[in-house]
């Protein structure tokens, strides 16, 4: 994915009613800009910490940019902008790089599905044979080149995961991806001390047949890509 304007620098201030953030620009003036995660961001909110930001010209939106990139307490970028891993898988299939998802004619996003009245947010189709995909974007960092899922407790990502269950109970393919835009990450694990349902959760749906992935994404100023499968433990 092509970054253009590319990113610029700030240092974080402050993130506040979830969906702003302020930052400071390398001339000492300060901005609002668009936050757009509404996760706990857990271990990326360190004020004084240099941030990356994307700015846009367009002329209804009520707020000049969006934060994209935080340091996290362990000094490594994590993306934090929840609107890019969706449109970076879907770019790292059609570009073959996510080897385990090729081979499928048509892809869909945003498809109802499932008894839970869900969106999945890839649909993978090859004549009557179906791959589900749910991405989740993965920020906590934790030891050791670590990252951990999810930072907060998730009942949206609980209900994903029985829909998976069903959908790999039911015959078609399964998959929960993780994308890690983080830098300095070599895995990912269930962090079963923030969320142990979900924790064991997760593990009923690997034994119900639903495939994790894990790609971890190559990120500078002018462009981000998922380039590399990484394990999850």
């Amino acid at each position: 994915m092509k970054i253009s304007p590319a990113f610029e620098e700030a240092i974080f201030i402050k993130r506040y009613k979830r969906f702003f953030a302020d930052i400071e620009l390398s001339d000492g003036s300060e901005l609002t800009i668009h936050c757009a995660n509404t996760g706990s961001m857990k271990n990326c909110l360190t004020p004084g910490q240099p941030c990356w930001f994307s700015r846009s010209d367009n002329p209804k939106r009520k707020l000049p940019g969006t934060l994209e990139f935080i340091t996290t307490t362990g000094g490594r970028l994590a993306g934090v902008n929840t609107a890019r891993p969706n449109k970076l898988v879907v770019e790292a299939i059609e570009n073959g790089v996510i080897s385990e998802l090729q081979g499928y004619d048509n892809l869909r996003t945003e498809v109802r599905y499932g008894e839970e009245n869900s969106r999945i947010d890839i649909l993978l189709e090859q004549g009557e044979t179906q791959c589900f995909v749910e991405v989740k974007s993965v920020t906590l960092e934790a030891e050791s080149k670590q990252a951990r899922f999810p930072d907060a407790v998730t009942t949206r990502g609980a209900k994903h995961l029985r829909e998976l269950i069903n959908i790999a109970k039911n015959g078609d393919r399964a998959v929960l991806l993780f994308a890690v835009l983080h830098t300095g990450i070599n895995s990912v694990k269930a962090a079963q001390h923030i969320d142990m349902k979900y924790a064991e959760l997760l593990q009923k749906a690997i034994a119900s047949g639903v495939e994790v992935l894990v790609y971890k994404a190559e990120i500078t100023p002018e462009s981000i890509a998922l380039s590399k499968r990484i394990p999850f433990e």
